[in-house]
């Protein structure tokens, strides 16, 4: 049985108030969790222009990769598929947060505090620490 390998790219932008723009995101009609915007890579697309692209697509702004942060591997349960997701820390170069009302995937788009993000339904509970990390502590 051959595995399928899915490949991802997230985006983790902190301002200078120290937050972190998170996505409230899930399957419609199921319960949303908040994310960094991350996405899959599509062909022909490197995984830096993956979390440019998606980061635009979920939050209406334009990033710029600045240092590739880590990778989060594994396998799905059935582990007929693993997963890569590289996370890239970015810069905002322009845009303004836009989200499509009509999308039934995403709730919102939001800065949030790291105050705010231990509080918060996380959709990778694992992720705090690693925003947590970019922070001005």
């Amino acid at each position: 049985m051959e595995m399928s390998n899915w490949k991802g790219a997230a985006g983790v932008c902190v301002n200078q108030e120290n937050e972190v723009l998170l996505v409230l995101q899930g399957v419609p009609g199921e319960e949303k969790k908040w994310t960094v915007p991350a996405g899959g890579v599509e062909e022909g697309e490197t995984v830096e222009q993956c979390c440019v692209r998606e980061f635009f697509e979920e939050t209406g702004l334009t990033v710029r990769v600045v240092e590739t942060l880590h990778t989060r591997a594994g396998e799905y349960e059935d582990s007929k598929v693993s997963f890569e997701v590289v996370y890239f820390k970015v810069e905002v170069t322009g845009g303004e947060i836009i989200f499509d009302k009509e999308d039934e995937w995403i709730a919102d788009v939001a800065w949030k505090s790291i105050a705010e993000i231990r509080e918060l339904e996380m959709a990778y509970p694992d992720d705090v620490e690693l925003i947590e990390s970019l922070t001005v502590q």
